[in-house]
């Protein structure tokens, strides 16, 4: 056996059209486009690409561009000023605050400055809760981008048994409940479970998502299984995951590459949630 791959890649771009085709017919009904401000602080390389796509990927698909990039040593005060301006702001549908900031800044009370109506990245405490609850908000992005690859895929949810490996905010806790609320049976496992390897060979379904490369090697994997590799890490060789991939592609049923899998699909859903806050603004409106 060898895993079929999940092409990320093709299934963003059916999510971009998507996006474009919603904000071609909000515009067509009179209310202005969706408007992303992405906030950058300091000259981080990495994160200053990351922005870069988002705001390319938002500008391709109509959406308007509000980008502010703020100099590293911003105090805390200037920039909450920054974000109640941008929450304030008709025109932000959504506001993404670019993590991490410079460590002198307290990134919890930055975040509670956003209102969850405009929280694209789904991280207050707000969207959390109402994730928690089961109810309609707006929900992190890479869990939501695994959400959708599993649906493009095929993937039986209901009665599943799902592993996820990793409890971080921005991805294992809301990839554990989304996967509940489909009804799969979710073990949420960390760097301190033990015997990771007979936990995870019984699950049909495994998120990785513990930002540890080759955490997830084929001995972990129960044949034919479905294996999401959300980690992305930098090395000599070139990027790899938290998935030792020519271990696991021979056994895995469906199977996610790095780079080319679940990366795409993130920038994918920040526009699909920014499209679904600029609508619902305009509802309350």
């Amino acid at each position: 056996m060898t895993a079929r791959l999940m092409d990320g890649k093709a299934v963003a771009r059916t999510v971009r059209d998507e996006v474009a085709a919603d904000v071609s017919t909000l515009v067509a009904s009179g209310r202005p486009a969706p408007g992303l401000a992405t906030v950058l602080v300091g000259d981080d390389p990495a994160s200053e690409v990351y922005v870069r796509n988002k705001r390319r990927q938002c500008t391709e698909a109509g959406m308007a561009d509000l980008h502010r990039h703020l100099p590293a040593d911003i105090t805390q005060s200037a920039l909450e000023a920054v974000l109640d301006e941008l929450a304030a702001d008709p025109a932000v549908s959504g506001i993404l605050l670019q993590l991490p900031v410079p460590k002198h800044l307290d990134t919890t009370a930055l975040l509670a400055r956003i209102p969850a109506s405009k929280d694209v990245d789904g991280l207050t405490v707000a969207n959390a809760g109402l994730l928690a609850r089961g109810r309609v908000g707006l929900v992190p992005c890479t869990p939501a981008g695994v959400m959708r690859l599993l649906d493009e895929y095929g993937v039986a949810l209901s009665g599943a048994d799902a592993v996820v490996i990793g409890r971080s905010e921005l991805v294992g806790r809301p990839m554990a409940q989304l996967l509940l609320q489909r009804d799969a049976t979710v073990t949420q496992c960390h760097s301190r479970t033990k015997d990771l390897t007979a936990v995870c060979r019984r699950a049909d379904v495994i998120v990785v998502a513990a930002g540890v490369p080759g955490i997830l090697g084929g001995d972990a994997v129960m044949p034919g299984a479905t294996v999401i590799d959300v980690g992305i890490h930098r090395t000599p060789d070139g990027l790899t995951g938290d998935v030792r991939f020519a271990e696991v592609e021979p056994v895995a049923g469906l199977l996610t590459p790095v780079p080319g899998g679940v990366g795409p699909m993130t920038i994918a859903m920040l526009l699909a949630n920014t499209v679904a806050a600029a609508r619902a603004l305009g509802d309350v409106a």
